[in-house]
């Protein structure tokens, strides 16, 4: 971390004593509630989520989030501790794995639409190509190539405050996004493209990155 590009600011908290001194600390339900397990509640949640968010890092470098979607239940709980998720045609880039690869530590979070809650997941992820496994994950005939297996060492149930505060699955505060530029756009300006965007999609369509399964 370069602390001078953050000594503009006034009061920057350095010490998990002075958090708890602002914040204060949880009240015991709040902790307890961590379990160490996927219960019946846990799996309801991941069958219901068409959605969730990976979180991976390498070690001292970066952290990324990715997101994962595909029909309610995609992912697979396959014992009270570990959860199989697909890996899609996608971009290439895999980020998610090769940060895996260095450290293999992953969180989760599953979204399940007009649901305030989500559930979340800590653990360790290993990169798999059992193909039994991969066979109970196709969609339309399409066997995806590798699947994320994660070992589950924490799960709980997060409140539905910033939901709420958002108004996420409320149509009514969406903002319009028709003028907001889409990433064949965002890819033209930021990669410093001589190509329209038009030429883009239909160049990663002939790549097949337009592909789901």
């Amino acid at each position: 971390m370069v602390e001078s590009d953050f000594a503009r600011f006034d009061g920057v908290i350095g010490s998990e004593t002075e958090l708890a001194e602002l914040i204060g600390t949880p009240p015991p339900k709040v902790v307890d509630k961590v379990i160490d397990r996927l219960d019946d509640i846990c799996r309801a949640f991941i069958a219901r989520s068409p959605f969730c968010i990976i979180a991976t890092a390498t070690p001292g470098t970066h952290i990324d989030v990715s997101p994962r979607g595909d029909p309610a239940g995609f992912v697979t709980v396959l014992d009270d501790r570990h959860v199989a998720i697909p890996d899609r045609p996608g971009n290439r880039r895999v980020d998610t794995f090769r940060n895996i690869l260095a450290d293999p530590h992953v969180g989760l979070i599953f979204l399940v639409p007009g649901k305030g809650e989500t559930l979340r997941l800590r653990g360790e992820g290993r990169i798999v190509r059992d193909q039994a496994l991969r066979r109970s994950m196709a969609v339309d005939g399409k066997v995806p190539a590798l699947a994320l297996v994660v070992r589950v060492d924490e799960a709980f149930v997060h409140c539905p405050k910033a939901f709420i505060r958002s108004g996420l699955w409320d149509t009514n505060t969406w903002p319009q996004t028709d003028t907001l530029p889409d990433i064949g756009r965002a890819m033209i300006r930021h990669a410093g493209l001589d190509q329209s965007p038009d030429d883009l999609f239909a160049e990663a369509t002939a790549e097949g990155l337009t592909t789901l399964y």
